[in-house]
């Protein structure tokens, strides 16, 4: 098999790649023959004024050790997930530099631990922490370094980069590195993949939500009135397509999955055209009709390619409690491997009706929620406990009341505060965040995975269809990599097309296909 670079990478460098207490075997007590010098830093994406740093330090002394921050410790930056760059690929990108002897990934907020362990002769600081005084950290550094005989140096300030600043000016296109590097650390292979999707046949699940229409009414702009900010169209043609929770029943039928779909549709022609398309594709439908309420519609009205105006037809008040008990009973009494709320806060779910939904829920079936209220009120932590939730940025941030944190801190404060097993943080374009339990300490507690969208279309549903594959491959085998990886594909897809389309398994075998012979290619 034709390795690809990263590949190639790890197998020529990746014996530099030790432990601190390798490290410290290696090189012995002091004092030693071979001088050692130690530098520390994220090296998040490596930049000339990294290599001037490593060069100069490799110039002090025999041995040169590169200490990187884990990724658990790294909070900086707003934009996205930080580091961008994942340790294992940061620690081989040191790891190959002719200079660097040793690189070693330390599992503390600093590197004060490893310092006192490795004892450097040297330990090298980059020339900007000298500007104003040395910072409290720095000071620590040094006097702990002092306190056995050794030296703190500075390299020259003659060129200094942020990576930091690099990375908010334009990010690296790295996704394949990222995931390839992410999968081989994880011992999951693309045929994994693979062997998840074949196993969604006969897995059952009970979606539970609101319905949406989506209407798209593509028209062609004839021109605007002079007198006033009225734009005149020409109806060409419109579309409809069935979204909300009745998309995320699509999808699972469509991935080979067993669906049953209970929802509170109006008594009108396009709640029974919903109950048709979905019959139609093997949904099993429970509706409830609720005659004080119409069918939700949401029309888009679209002009040379171009979304001028969205018409809603809705009420968003709550359902009453006679269909609330419909709903529970019907929740109750399915048998199911997962139930999924999928929650758009337009009468189904709010603070009076969610205790009874859950407490409906069978015992042993594996709990999920997605909760896609940022614009109206509602909160993802309402589903505290569950197994998984698949909240977006946004309605992270409104749940939280925080609108400052770095991506990855909101992240954690989230997924502490609904003690849930699994979370998968939407990023939009900038792919998701996974937190789960099942890590061992601060070791991958979470990961990222970029987005895949190869020519986004249309974003819509895109959250939808992750939400219907990360389940099925929690269903399918238990595993949170294997999960977020097949939803990040099925969202990519979903971006990819015009409309709310249900995302087939052979669609996502098409994609997974695709980023390996990518991966590979690299």
């Amino acid at each position: 098999m034709t390795l690809n670079v990263t590949q190639q990478l790890v197998a020529r460098y990746g014996h530099k790649i030790k432990s601190p207490e390798d490290v410290r075997a290696i090189v012995g007590d002091r004092p030693r023959e071979n001088t050692v010098i130690m530098c520390h830093g994220t090296f998040d994406v490596v930049h000339p004024g990294h290599v001037r740093h490593l060069l100069f330090a490799k110039g002090k002394g025999d041995v040169l050790i590169a200490s990187l921050t884990c990724d658990a410790h790294v909070v900086k930056g707003q934009a996205g997930p930080r580091p961008y760059v994942p340790e294992e690929l940061r620690a081989i990108n040191l790891a190959a530099f002719e200079m660097v002897d040793y690189v070693i990934i330390d599992r503390e907020a600093t590197p004060i631990e490893n310092i006192n362990l490795i004892q450097p002769d040297f330990f090298a600081k980059g020339f900007e922490y000298t500007e104003g005084g040395l910072p409290a950290k720095t000071q620590e550094e040094l006097a702990v370094v002092e306190s056995y005989g050794g030296e703190m140096i500075f390299t020259p300030g003659d060129i200094v980069y942020s990576s930091s600043s690099l990375l908010d000016l334009s990010a690296p296109s790295i996704s394949g590195e990222k995931l390839a590097i992410m999968m081989q650390a994880e011992n999951i292979g693309f045929d994994d993949l693979r062997a998840a999707l074949d196993k969604f046949e006969g897995k059952k699940v009970h979606v539970v939500g609101d319905t949406i229409v989506d209407t798209y009414t593509h028209c062609s702009l004839i021109g605007s009135n002079a007198k006033t900010p009225t734009f005149s169209v020409r109806y060409e043609h419109s579309q409809d397509y069935v979204g909300g929770a009745g998309i995320v029943s699509r999808h699972i039928r469509e991935a080979g999955a067993e669906v049953v779909f209970s929802t509170v549709l109006g008594d009108d022609q396009l709640g029974r055209s919903v109950v048709e398309e979905l019959t139609a594709a093997s949904v099993v439908c429970n509706p409830i009709i609720d005659k004080t309420r119409p069918t939700t519609n949401k029309n888009a009205f679209i002009a040379d390619g171009y979304r001028m105006l969205k018409v809603d037809t809705l009420d968003n008040s709550t359902i009453s409690e006679r269909i609330v008990s419909k709903l529970s009973k019907s929740v109750s009494s399915t048998a199911t491997d997962a139930v999924i709320f999928s929650d758009f806060r337009h009468g189904i779910f709010n603070k009076a009706t969610i205790p009874s939904l859950i407490e409906a829920i069978p015992e042993g079936a594996f709990r999920v929620a997605d909760s896609q209220v940022a614009s109206r009120w509602g909160n993802i932590l309402e589903f505290s406990g569950f197994d998984l939730i698949t909240p977006n940025e946004k309605e992270a941030r409104f749940a939280l009341a925080d609108q400052d944190s770095g991506v990855r801190p909101l992240a954690l404060n989230l997924f502490e505060q609904a003690k849930v097993r699994t979370l998968i943080l939407k990023l939009g374009g900038r792919g998701t965040i996974t937190y789960r339990s099942s890590s061992s300490g601060d070791y991958r507690a979470f990961f990222a995975i970029d987005s895949f969208t190869d020519v986004l279309v249309d974003a819509v549903g895109a959250g939808d269809a992750l939400l219907a594959y990360s389940t099925l491959g929690m269903l399918a085998t238990g595993n949170e990599v294997i999960a977020s990886v097949l939803g990040s594909f099925a969202a990519a897809i979903e971006c990819e097309r015009d409309g709310n389309i249900p995302v087939s398994r052979e669609d996502v075998r098409k994609k997974i296909d695709a980023v390996e012979s990518y991966i590979a290619a690299l």
